[in-house]
């Protein structure tokens, strides 16, 4: 057994823990989970602070739990969430609890061989046999209102500033989250409930319906919110959410992601999601902080992540798409890149559609750089830039003489062209 609290604690992943926690997890191996909302068939990296929770807690010997909540994913959650969920069928539950299952097997040990290997629930399956009447009697009748008033979850949804309210589905929702609790402490002896510091509400009721019914001892432990240091929100970008798959989110701009963090984020992130020791990250900060402008934290986190995530293979092929853009690289190099990373590094690049007919005894540069593309203003100005020799076909330096033929095609549609070091133009061949 190793001291998870300690290991959460240097690591910037502690927000909260109910007295005694600590404690508790040194008496033994003991069990906790982490609730995931099963809306998608993704996770995205909002998810990656609960699992890496789940992942350390496994590291220091105890049993993960990871509990899809296709019950409670099903009513909306009051904690900061101004919309209710939609309601989700079966079957879609289902296909979204396989496919989160087999994302979460890249953190966590699921294999039955040894005794802390994670188990996968959903709650869902207790939940939807439970009649109204019975909840209310059973479970119910143990909190009061004023306890459910007293929550900050709640507090906000019912200020003047929630014009909307709140919904008594929604305000059940601590009820539900925290029958979880006591149903996975009498099935699975399950102690310690994780989440966001955002959930510590929820959490404590599951401890006192676990005191209240069960007569026994539930723990809670909670993580700090991610932020960003310029205010933005942590997992987010112009497309929206940075998703696990690799179809939502490839792993080009997964990767560029997390290696587009400032120094401050590197500083925090390589701490929370990556496995690195404390010795080695003050190392690789202190090297960092000599010469920043290497970016070796955020080249290390981005690595990090984008293999535990993906795999080697998608990390080598991101930073070589990388490269291409900001580096050395050669026409081989590009060809090399499939049609949906090209087109991700060359997205907003200038483009132009020619017909292949036009390849056929070769496409002279004046006309491949002004006189049917305008990617310069003239034929004259095309003239100039050749001569002085800052014109490059498929990154690779051309004269005016030089004939664009498919030979030169990158995935049998593409031509790049470059003038000087960052002025990009792609002709789409068709």
């Amino acid at each position: 057994m190793t001291n998870f609290v300690k290991e959460l604690e240097w690591r910037g992943m502690l927000h909260d823990a109910m007295p005694g926690t600590e404690e508790h997890l040194l008496e033994g191996m003991q069990s906790a989970y982490v609730g995931i909302d099963p809306t998608a068939d993704s996770l995205h990296i909002g998810h990656l602070v609960g699992v890496m929770m789940l992942r350390h807690f496994q590291l220091a010997g105890h049993k993960p739990y990871a509990l899809i909540g296709g019950a409670t994913g099903m009513i909306g959650d009051p904690s900061g969430k101004s919309a209710e969920r939609n309601l989700l069928d079966e079957e879609t539950l289902r296909h979204n609890q396989n496919a989160l299952k087999a994302q979460l097997a890249r953190f966590l040990d699921f294999s039955g061989d040894e005794a802390n290997a994670a188990v996968l629930v959903n709650n869902y399956d207790w939940m939807k046999n439970f009649s109204f009447l019975e909840f209310i009697r059973d479970v119910g009748k143990h909190i009061t209102v004023n306890y459910m008033m007293s929550k900050d979850s709640v507090k906000k949804r019912l200020t003047a500033e929630a014009k909307e309210g709140m919904s008594f589905t929604e305000f059940t929702y601590q009820m539900v989250q925290g029958y979880d609790f006591l149903h996975l402490y009498r099935e699975h002896n399950c102690t310690l409930q994780m989440g966001g510091s955002d959930q510590w509400g929820n959490i404590t009721t599951g401890t006192e319906l676990i005191r209240r019914i069960a007569g026994g001892k539930g723990y809670a432990l909670t993580c700090p919110l991610i932020t960003k240091a310029d205010g933005t929100k942590f997992g987010k970008t112009e497309g929206g959410n940075v998703w696990l798959d690799a179809e939502r989110t490839s792993p080009y701009k997964f990767y560029q992601y997390w290696l587009n963090t400032s120094d401050e984020d590197a500083d925090k992130y390589i701490k929370i999601f990556t496995l690195l020791g404390q010795q080695e990250i003050e190392e690789l900060a202190k090297q960092h902080a000599e010469a920043p402008h290497l970016r070796l934290l955020q080249k290390r986190l981005a690595d990090e992540v984008t293999v535990m995530v993906h795999s080697q293979e998608d990390l080598d092929n991101a930073v070589r798409a990388s490269e291409i853009l900001f580096g050395k690289s050669t026409a081989l190099d590009l060809k090399g890149l499939n049609e949906k990373t090209f087109l991700e590094i060359f997205e907003g690049v200038p483009q132009a559609e020619l017909s292949k007919s036009e390849l056929t005894d070769g496409l002279d540069m004046i006309g491949a750089l002004a006189a049917k593309t305008n990617f310069l203003g003239s034929n004259g100005e095309a003239r100039r830039e050749l001569k002085q020799n800052s014109i490059s076909v498929n990154k690779e330096k051309v004269k005016e003489d030089f004939l664009i033929t498919k030979d030169d095609l990158i995935n049998d549609k593409f031509v790049l062209l470059q003038r000087g070091k960052k002025n990009y133009f792609v002709l789409v061949l068709k």
